[in-house]
């Protein structure tokens, strides 16, 4: 039998709907149907890209780093402050652009149209970037920020589909990996410095962007060989989409996915962005070359976090695992704010708590949002409402990077940190009060539940991501019959 999808009768109250959310589930999940062997390898393959795709987007943000200082160095009087505030901020626009459209894109056009699109405006970015002149960047770099952007709702939501079809119990820690584990591009840039030399700053940063271009480019091949997951073909709405009731159902979880997105990204981008010139002013005689290696030292301290996060969320639960991580800026952020004339005599301790810092943020808000805005909706929507709440915390990472040099300015460096311990309280606060813990729960069984929902407020339409292969479940009076 083809894969059905589901429509609805409009309810009334002589006929009321009667499916409950558990007939839905036996009919929506993976377990209905064994897997092809087609299937079960695209789903690897649909993993593997998501991993690549996210990696690729994770060097270009971090190139941006050492880029920074390099490009002060080499261009005083082109790259002005104003200057590197707008490649900052045109990375940003360009993300918060593509997380809410490829957003959209992804359900109701498709996750593998969106995931080729992603893909290409990030190679076209890159080769542009790599062109560049100091004093022109922003456009090139607005372009790759929308494919960064855009690789948040396409890659995530089909990873997490995936891994829910081919791994349910291990679906968090699997996403956590394959979506957060960030290639140490300071590494990278330390490699192609030291081949070419202090004095060839301009061949540097050219290769560095240009090793860019080559990750995304086998993405490509992998996402050739992808199929669409099992759930989106079975659960899309592409037409008549019901956005008021997605949001009478959803606005609390809405409200916590955007709100805890906008506190991550206000703290951590900044932090990432400027980390390298925060390093540089407290560190004697600084080099380009010392520098980098601090620099490489805070993202190794940093890396943990992921891996802890990724083995604390089916144990602890993804909420509690998000407060956690939001409980190390409370910590960390005070101790270094408080302590910061004294600490930043001492450049080693200083890197190694801003470090923990950092660690923290990837334990929790760098695993879990990405976790938990693909757990909290249905496959109908999950891209949409995944996207609005990375676009959110886009904004508060542009917010966030607009406001750390006039806060460094006016009330002195510590505060920064302190800062970012206020939003670890107000992070904790909104995942307790906002955001449900979907730990151990079947993504099919979220599904079942939104579609007995829209069908108990007289929606009707077609469900699935082909019309012309769509079978209409007609609900009445407790039976399900299918018909074309």
């Amino acid at each position: 039998m083809a894969d059905s999808t589901l429509g609805y009768s409009q309810a009334t109250p002589d006929s009321p709907p009667t499916v409950t959310a558990e007939e839905h589930a036996a009919k929506l999940k993976r377990e209905a149907r064994p897997m092809s062997n087609k299937e079960k390898l695209s789903a690897y393959f649909t993993i593997a890209a998501a991993a690549l795709g996210l990696i690729s987007d994770g060097y270009q943000n971090n190139l941006m780093t050492m880029a920074n200082v390099v490009f002060k160095d080499l261009y005083p009087a082109d790259y002005t402050s104003v200057v590197s505030t707008r490649v900052s901020n045109a990375l940003l626009v360009g993300a918060v652009l593509g997380q809410f459209f490829v957003g959209l894109v992804c359900d109701r056009v498709g996750r593998k149209v969106a995931l080729f699109a992603t893909t290409a405006f990030i190679v076209l970015g890159a080769i542009l970037a790599t062109a560049a002149h100091a004093s022109t960047p922003p456009a090139s770099f607005g372009i790759t920020g929308v494919g960064v952007g855009g690789e948040y709702p396409a890659g995530s939501t089909s990873a997490s589909e995936a891994a829910n079809e081919k791994m349910p119990k291990n679906r968090g820690p699997v996403f956590v990996m394959v979506t957060n584990f960030v290639l140490q591009s300071v590494l990278i840039f330390l490699i192609v410095l030291s081949a070419a030399g202090d004095n060839h700053l301009q061949t540097v940063w050219r290769v560095c962007f240009g090793i860019g271009i080559l990750l995304p480019l086998g993405v490509f091949v992998v996402r050739m060989r992808m199929m669409s997951t099992i759930l989106y073909r079975k659960g899309a709405i592409k037409h008549h989409v019901p956005y008021g009731l997605v949001f009478k159902r959803y606005w609390r979880s809405l409200i916590g996915t955007c709100c805890a997105w906008f506190l991550y990204d206000f703290v951590t981008f900044p932090n990432g962005v400027f980390s390298g010139t925060i390093i540089s002013s407290v560190i004697k005689d600084s080099s380009i070359k010392k520098t980098g290696e601090w620099q490489l030292l805070l993202g190794t301290i940093a890396l943990p976090g992921i891996f802890v996060g990724a083995w604390l969320c089916n144990i602890i639960g993804r909420r509690n695992t998000l407060m956690l991580g939001f409980s190390g800026y409370l910590v960390f952020g005070l101790i270094i704010g408080l302590a910061y004339d004294k600490i930043t005599k001492i450049v080693p301790l200083f890197v190694v708590f801003y470090g923990l810092m950092q660690s923290s943020g990837n334990l929790g808000p760098g695993d879990m949002m990405g976790l938990v805005s693909v757990e909290s909706y249905p496959t109908a929507i999950r891209g949409t409402c995944y996207g609005i709440s990375a676009a959110l915390g886009k904004v508060g990472a542009a917010v966030g990077t607009q406001a750390f040099t006039p806060i460094e300015t006016n009330l002195g460096k510590k505060w920064t940190f302190i800062i970012a311990a206020i939003c670890g309280v107000a992070g904790i606060l909104v995942t307790y009060f906002f955001i449900p813990d979907m730990t151990g729960v079947d993504l099919a069984d979220e599904d079942a539940k939104f579609m007995e929902y829209l069908a108990a407020n007289g929606w009707e339409g077609r469900v699935g991501e082909d019309a012309d292969e769509q079978l209409i479940v007609s609900v009445e009076k407790g039976s399900l019959d299918e018909k074309n």
